[in-house]
């Protein structure tokens, strides 16, 4: 088993995962959420924050308030997004607050972006890659959701990309957290899918190995760390959790591991 580069805490009977480099920072509180420590029932047991599934709106705005009281933040600072996919990508601010989880309209979003301390950037997962991104020198911080489709978009070389357009960010002063999410030992993919690398990448060897038949083991972390180098952000400065979410089903949910009918972690970062 590969060494964990995230370091599992628990406060409050929740279970979560921060980034060594990001503490030390002491410019941004963030962290990667388990399913472990909420009121959900199977099979979200126990603490989902996926505004999208059949849970009980009951228990996963209960699950937010739990997971927000062992973080130290407000639960009405919260921004999330419904994710799609894509790469389309926000700058937040204030006036995207909301204090209902469920009356979010912040539609097909995949990355948040904001230098405004106070707001916690929120984005969900179940198997896709948590991308969290701080500007140390600027104080900006930044979410990305990439599954296979925000991975071969390169959405995280975008959001890097758009934090040099908007606020004049040096690539250089970025540190990265690649967060738990499938691993290559559980994520078998198709040929359709390694066409769409194919087409975006220049070169996919270091991330697929080919079983033969049609059929490849495919190593998200790595295509993202890829394109974030190609962002120029410094290969010492990006943290891979080696964390694979459906290899620990019983501490993470997973789409694959769980046939679709799972909850939903998050990725939580707000500025100091």
């Amino acid at each position: 088993m590969k060494q964990w580069n995230f370091v599992m805490k628990k406060n409050r009977d929740v279970l979560y995962f921060t980034i060594p480099v990001f503490d030390e920072t002491g410019l941004v509180k963030s962290c990667f959420t388990s399913r472990i420590g909420g009121v959900s029932q199977n099979p979200y047991n126990y603490l989902n924050l996926g505004t999208n599934t059949e849970d009980s709106k009951e228990n996963i705005r209960k699950n937010y308030k739990i997971i927000c009281n062992a973080l130290e933040i407000d639960v009405n600072n919260i921004v999330i997004s419904h994710q799609v996919h894509k790469d389309n990508i926000l700058i937040v601010n204030e006036s995207h607050k909301n204090s209902d989880i469920f009356e979010s309209d912040i539609k097909e979003i995949d990355g948040l972006i904001t230098d405004k301390p106070g707001i916690a950037l929120v984005t969900l997962y179940a198997d896709c890659v948590p991308i969290f991104i701080l500007d140390k020198r600027k104080k900006i911080i930044a979410l990305a959701h990439a599954g296979w489709k925000g991975t071969v978009k390169k959405i995280g070389k975008k959001v890097i990309n758009r934090m040099v357009s908007i606020y004049k960010t040096d690539p250089k002063d970025c540190i990265v957290g690649i967060g738990p999410s499938i691993g290559e030992c559980c994520y078998e993919v198709d040929d359709f899918v390694i066409s769409q690398f194919h087409d975006s990448y220049d070169e996919i060897k270091s991330f697929i190995l080919t079983k033969g038949n049609g059929k490849y083991m495919l190593n998200l972390w790595e295509a993202n760390k890829k394109s974030l180098l190609e962002a120029g952000v410094s290969k010492s400065n990006i943290t891979i959790s080696n964390i694979c979410t459906k290899c620990n089903n019983d501490i993470f949910y997973s789409y694959r591991g769980e046939n679709g009918k799972t909850g939903r972690m998050a990725a939580i970062a707000q500025l100091y």
